[in-house]
């Protein structure tokens, strides 16, 4: 064992944990499992579901779903693909933590097409009751979009994953425009190109897209203008990634370890690190830090294998890399969850968060 370090537990505001619909996945106990092996203790849920959480009855069953199982605090994002469910607004937002609708010219993977007029986006945005952050899954040109609706509204606005320079370049402008505007960028983004695309395969397969390593760049040297880190946690199993061409990859478990492998190469500092994943999540989404969850982290260099992963999809991109800093132990309200690799917490020990 090295040094062991002290952080304190994790936020990651944007993971998929499929449950209660696409259980072979992942479900609420594997998910936060998976959560707690990474160091985080918060998580967010967003709704694109199989069934899309577009209605008070569908966020009831999610949280239902959630109560008996997850072992981290767990909150949820409704959705809307449209105005026909603004009714549904008040009902629901001092049950979840914000909206998230997208507005990018490819399908919202509900096989329905995104939002890609601004004067509805901005009508949305209106109705949406609280100061809960919207959330936006915007790619390429789509951006502007966003940052329209924002500027017209006057609402909280983050940009999801974003994973390139044409992306990112309007946001850094609008920023000085003092609109109350935040984005995140993903672990994939910042270490994976389309150079990885040949050795992984349809393991590569996500949306946004990789991208070509000189956005990659583009990303980590404006690095302190970014506001999150946010794994995107998006597991499918590996028949669906190798059959079905699902989108998306799991990182709720080679989030920190990449980061922390980053700062031990020059490229970020434990400070961003800390404000990437923690400070600025928390202020985004209104947590109050409890100096009592903690987590404890061996620096040691070890290798990412499939067969260590808590996610129930089994695999990761990152598979074969070595890195340094795994959790050993997580504290949760001084509770000792998470000890080399066992899950301590009893399934439905975690919280729901609104």
């Amino acid at each position: 064992m090295g040094q062991i370090i002290t952080l304190p537990g994790l936020i990651d505001l944007h993971v998929h944990l499929r449950d209660p619909w696409q259980l072979q996945k992942e479900d609420f106990y594997s998910g936060t499992s998976a959560a707690l092996a990474g160091g985080f203790v918060n998580v967010f849920d967003m709704p694109n579901n199989e069934v899309h959480i577009t209605t008070e009855e569908l966020v009831d069953k999610k949280i239902e779903s959630a109560k008996g199982k997850i072992v981290a605090d767990v909150g949820f994002y409704f959705g809307s693909l449209g105005e026909d469910n603004i009714s549904e607004f008040n009902k629901v937002s001092d049950k979840v933590c914000g909206l998230k609708l997208f507005i990018t010219t490819t399908t919202n993977m509900t096989g329905k097409k995104a939002l890609n007029d601004v004067e509805e986006l901005t009508r949305i945005c209106e109705a949406w009751p609280s100061d809960k952050p919207v959330l936006f899954h915007a790619e390429d040109n789509s951006v502007d979009m966003g940052i329209e609706a924002a500027r017209r509204t006057g609402k909280r606005v983050h940009f999801c994953h974003i994973s390139s320079q044409e992306e990112l370049e309007p946001i850094l402008k609008a920023k000085t425009e003092g609109l109350a505007i935040t984005c995140g960028v993903t672990p994939h983004h910042l270490f994976l190109s389309t150079e990885d695309k040949e050795k992984l395969g349809s393991l590569a397969n996500m949306l946004p897209s990789l991208k070509p390593p000189a956005d990659r760049q583009f990303l980590w040297a404006n690095l302190n203008n970014i506001d999150v880190i946010e794994s995107d946690h998006a597991p499918h199993t590996k028949d669906e990634k190798i059959i079905k061409d699902s989108y998306g990859v799991p990182g709720l478990e080679t989030t920190l370890p990449l980061l922390l492998t980053a700062e031990r190469d020059g490229k970020i500092s434990r400070e961003q690190i800390l404000d990437k994943l923690y400070e600025t999540p928390a202020r985004i989404l209104g947590l109050k830090p409890d100096e009592n969850t903690k987590i404890e982290v061996d620096m040691s260099e070890y290798e990412i294998k499939n067969e260590d992963l808590k996610t129930k999809c089994g695999w990761s991109p990152f598979a074969g890399r070595k890195v340094i800093g795994k959790v050993k132990k997580v504290y949760i309200r001084g509770n000792l969850a998470y000890e080399n690799g066992q899950v301590l917490a009893k399934p439905g020990s975690g919280r729901i968060i609104s």
